[in-house]
């Protein structure tokens, strides 16, 4: 089995950098130095992450390939944004369930940046229906629901969190004792860490650990949308 090394310095040094010059000729005189520093080490952490994220789940996906695998791009979407920049500073990657197609599907997710790190798992702004199931799974399974919100480890990194509505979402009752995650458009627990806990090799048992905590949240997320964990 491949041993993590933990992520190069240049890492987030080339992240540093890319902030101060985010534009397609610092980029482009920079690409092989951002495959060494930045491709390369995610392409490694996924492979070492691989067996251990199959213990957790054997359905969710650990793929290294650097185009269409579990490493999300560096070319930020602008077509509906006020910023142009063309890249994101910082890296992004999500451990998606088989059956999900996009980022919106249910996952473990590691963000790395220079100014911030978090993992753990859950779903983010899931579609309409699939968002619909949750929130009747929520209500129909309060005590299950109930077990994972107050569970210590949940509680130790601030609880499950999420964008929410202002209102309770139509059909919902706004007395129901879980109605402030009935609101929630986005369910997940995240760690967070100095960003220089990524250059240690024992940063891979870190994110397992917060993989394990945000487990129980998508095995009921998956209960609700009828994918297996």
């Amino acid at each position: 089995m491949t041993e993590f090394r933990g992520f190069p310095k240049d890492f987030f040094t080339f992240f540093d950098e890319l902030q101060v010059n985010n534009n397609r000729d610092w980029f482009n005189g920079q690409k092989s130095r951002y495959i060494e520093s930045v491709v390369n080490p995610i392409g490694e952490f996924i492979v070492c992450m691989a067996p251990r994220l199959a213990e957790i789940s054997p359905h969710y996906i650990a793929d290294p390939k650097p185009h269409g695998g579990s490493m999300f791009r560096i070319y930020r979407d602008t077509r509906f944004s006020k910023d142009k920049s063309p890249y994101k500073t910082h890296a992004g990657v999500q451990f998606r369930h088989e059956a999900g197609k996009d980022a919106h599907a249910p996952g473990f997710y590691v963000h790395l940046a220079a100014d911030g790190l978090f993992y753990g798992g859950g779903i983010w702004q899931p579609p309409g229906p699939q968002l619909s199931a949750i929130r009747d799974y929520i209500a129909d399974n309060s005590r299950s629901w109930a077990r994972i919100c107050n569970a210590t480890k949940v509680k130790e990194v601030g609880g499950i969190k999420g964008d929410s509505l202002k209102r309770p979402p139509q059909g919902f009752d706004a007395q129901h004792v879980h109605i402030e995650d009935l609101k929630r458009k986005s369910f997940y627990v995240m760690t967070e860490v100095p960003p220089k806990h990524a250059r240690k090799p024992r940063f891979i048992d870190e994110v397992t650990e917060g993989f394990r905590r945000a487990a129980p949240l998508n095995r009921f997320i998956n209960g609700a949308l009828d994918l297996p964990f």
